[in-house]
């Protein structure tokens, strides 16, 4: 391990994770205008959205099965061409099927860079594994905020949001140049000499298969509702963008101090208390209007700040004969649930639209219509997030449990 630059590796990895976040952030503050541009409705946007979130999936699955063969590096140069393509693809999308494959194109990138940097974080620190995947990730929230923030800025300047897409070419080329140069280890599996049967044994086990469904809760939580901010609020209060920035802010600093929190309350301690905040956060930000919903959205940011690196650092230090493998399949479970989610929730939101109209638009006259549309937009992003607040509910539960299991599985061994 000592012949690798293993700080040099992490601050790349960190860059090329700021990509992808990146193209989060920008998505999410322009989706809107992508809908006026291109006249697309929500579900036609919600579909869009969500082939990142395919591309994603099948990216870090295959790249799951085939890292520790190929190696990091390989599947980092694969990342990089495919995010290449897809930015320059979006800036010059002409409609609704190009900004399509664009973005699947970016989706596909963004899981080969966790289908290889995740393991190689792993690697690098095997006896600090959930802390340093939690600094690691730092930079998907990271991302997101200063997606926002060019979002913000290029608006007032009156930039169009070709610009702001292209803005993430910069990153792209440095992180491509960087792995270019850098030699990389063999992923930790293989350099600890578990067997590939181990390995699918490890995969298919109770506790695994308990963390990869409750993957499905903690992705949908955090990043369908990122995504969808700034639609779900906009009519709501005029500031739906910040509330984006303000629960990534949170959500970098927390994670930047994730190690004392990490070993005061044992991973999953950490994510029963996430679920909890997740779940009030949901409800404040479904509940309150105005200034007062940044209180939601600050109670929201605590929430989701742990559940991804958290959820990985637990399978990769409880289950660690999973490897390369397993933290893959666990972020492909989280995208694609995301993505299934995101379209279904789309066509939710059209329909509770249609009905809010239906309900009001009898004996109104034709002058009042866009009027109509903006009260019944405001009354169903809302009622989209009170349905969504359910999932960490249910995770609240979950997590309780694995709590209970963990501490009764520690005496166990204690008493062997």
């Amino acid at each position: 391990m000592q012949s690798f630059e293993k700080n040099k590796l992490f601050w790349a990895s960190c860059l090329a994770l700021l990509v992808t976040s990146l193209s989060f952030g920008i998505r999410a503050g322009i989706l809107g205008k992508l809908g006026t541009d291109f006249q697309l409705t929500a579900s036609e946007l919600g579909t869009i959205t969500a082939t990142a979130f395919w591309g994603f999936p099948l990216a870090v699955v295959i790249g799951g099965f085939i890292v520790d063969a190929v190696g990091m590096k390989k599947l980092l140069v694969m990342a990089f061409l495919f995010h290449l393509l897809g930015i320059v693809l979006t800036v010059f999308a002409q409609g609704y099927w190009t900004l399509f494959i664009s973005t699947l194109l970016v989706g596909i990138a963004n899981g080969t860079v966790e289908a290889a940097c995740n393991p190689l974080v792993a690697t690098l620190y095997p006896d600090n594994k959930t802390t340093k995947l939690n600094h690691f990730h730092l930079w998907f929230p990271g991302g997101i905020f200063i997606g926002t923030l060019v979002v913000l800025l290029f608006n007032y300047l009156g930039f169009n949001w070709q610009i702001q897409v292209a803005i993430m070419l910069v990153p792209t080329f440095i992180y491509g140049y960087l792995f270019s140069k850098l030699d990389f280890p063999v992923t930790e599996r293989v350099a600890s000499g578990v067997s590939v049967s181990t390995m699918y044994k490890s995969v298919v086990s109770p506790l695994f298969l308990f963390m990869f469904v409750c993957m499905f809760g903690t992705a949908i939580t955090e990043l369908f509702t990122g995504q969808w901010i700034d639609i779900l609020l906009k009519n709501v209060t005029d500031n739906s963008i910040l509330i984006l920035t303000l629960t990534t802010g949170v959500m970098i600093i927390g994670r930047g101090v994730a190690e004392p929190i990490v070993h005061r309350f044992s991973p999953q301690g950490v994510l029963f208390l996430s679920s909890v905040f997740a779940a009030l956060g949901l409800y404040l930000l479904a509940t309150l209007s105005g200034n007062s919903i940044f209180i939601g959205a600050f109670i929201f940011g605590l929430g989701v700040c742990y559940f991804w690196p958290t959820m990985l650092g637990f399978v990769s230090e409880n289950i660690p004969e999973s490897g390369a493998l397993g933290l893959n399949l666990m972020g492909g479970a989280g995208m694609f649930a995301v993505s299934v989610y995101t379209i279904f929730m789309g066509n939710f939101y059209d329909q509770l639209i249609a009905a809010n109209l239906a309900a009001d638009i009898q004996n109104r006259p034709a002058e009042e219509m866009d009027n109509l549309l903006e009260l019944a937009k405001n009354a169903a992003g809302p009622e989209v997030l009170k349905v969504t607040m359910l999932i960490p509910i249910a995770l609240t539960i979950a997590f309780a449990g694995l709590t209970i299991y963990m501490k009764s599985r520690k005496k166990v061994l204690l008493v062997e």
